[in-house]
């Protein structure tokens, strides 16, 4: 089905976004697909539901839809502005620029694990100086610069860079049970890796928002520290080891009149008090299969001083729910966490392989169409 995305509205999808994220009503929810999009398998699959071509016929009919879009580097060796070293890239998996290997979990296709982790045999601080680490002279920032102006050519979108993901990197390239050791047993060599991780998204953070010149509305930042029964950590462990990153990466993006959206799966209902603390805008994920996720407590504890992004679930519902079971998630994930704005739609994470096209198109269309409950 074709929408017109102005149809019985005035506003656009950067307005609709920002009213929302000030918690002030609109026509209809909005919606993004950032940390939310189909995966390929899953991409082709709506295609052939949809009877467009995998790629320009999908991407016309998700774009009718979504409001907030990504813009910016991904910090990807392909992406066309990356001009640093060379990275093996094939059908058995990629390098990125940190020097992590990815390769398939099933041949030839994502999602993807890591089989290669560059710290894992490091020792001591002094060898952190021999390793490789990404430079902001890897990219085209011109380049960069000119597709963030041109990213609202055919609609005014509301626009999000990706910023970092600090924890999630500096054990993506040591280990993560080597780098949970470090942080109880050396816990400066723990420090030594997350202030080069967290000195490189400062920088690039602050190079995209001063060339975006206010273009830019939301910056997107993870650590998943939690799991499907609660955290990974203790909360005063991540208070000491972790958070103090994020504050600084987030007075960066906060400095520059954007908005922090922090992206963790599982459980994270303890942490929330201490994530607001540490100044982020916007709760992204919301995987509420997790034990003890309530979007109704998260809601009412919190909704005052916290925006939401996310709810639809691709571990339940989306996957082997229904389009009725998919029609009432959506329209009860509006009914509590819309009510005086504050709440983004959109998958709790990728949309997998497996996942019927038909819930798919049931997510958007229904969310599309729901009106926003009554203050």
């Amino acid at each position: 089905m074709t929408r017109d995305p102005k149809a019985g509205s005035s506003l656009s999808p950067r307005e609709r976004v920002r009213l929302a994220l000030s918690h002030q009503a609109t026509d209809r929810v909005p919606m993004t697909l950032v940390c939310g999009e189909p995966e390929a398998l899953a991409r082709e699959a709506l295609a052939r539901h949809l009877g467009v071509d995998s790629q320009q016929g999908v991407g016309r009919y998700l774009d009718q839809f979504v409001d907030l879009i990504p813009v910016g580097p991904n910090f990807r060796g392909w992406d066309p502005e990356y001009h640093g070293p060379a990275l093996g890239r094939s059908s058995a998996g990629y390098d990125d620029i940190w020097g992590c290997r990815w390769e398939p979990i099933a041949p030839g296709r994502p999602p993807y694990d890591i089989s290669r982790q560059p710290l894992a045999d490091v020792k001591d601080i002094a060898d952190l100086e021999n390793c490789r680490w990404p430079t902001l002279d890897w990219w085209d920032w011109p380049a960069i610069a000119d597709r963030i102006t041109h990213a609202r050519d055919d609609r005014d979108y509301a626009l999000m860079m990706h910023s970092g993901n600090l924890f999630e990197r500096a054990w993506w390239m040591r280990g993560f049970e080597r780098t949970l050791f470090d942080m109880m047993e050396q816990p400066e060599f723990f420090h030594a890796v997350m202030k080069r991780v967290t000195d490189f998204y400062v920088e690039v953070t602050r190079r995209v928002l001063e060339l975006a010149e206010g273009r830019i509305d939301l910056a997107f930042t993870a650590d998943d520290i939690a799991g499907q029964e609660g955290l990974l950590i203790s909360l005063p462990m991540w208070e000491e080891h972790i958070m103090p990153y994020h504050v600084r990466l987030n007075r960066v993006v906060q400095g520059f009149g954007a908005k922090v959206v922090y992206h963790s799966d599982g459980n994270i209902m303890d942490a929330v008090p201490g994530l607001i603390d540490m100044g982020i805008d916007v709760l992204q994920a919301l995987q509420f299969s997790a034990h003890g996720m309530d979007p109704v407590a998260l809601k009412k504890q919190y909704g005052d001083r916290l925006c939401f992004q996310g709810g639809i679930s691709v571990q339940t519902t989306l996957p082997f729910g229904t389009v009725d079971d998919v029609r009432n998630e959506v329209r009860e994930r509006i009914r509590v966490l819309g009510r005086s704005g504050g709440y983004i739609l959109s998958p709790s994470h990728t949309i997998m392989p497996g996942t019927p096209p038909e819930n798919i198109v049931a997510m958007l269309e229904t969310a599309f169409s729901t009106p926003p409950p009554c203050p």
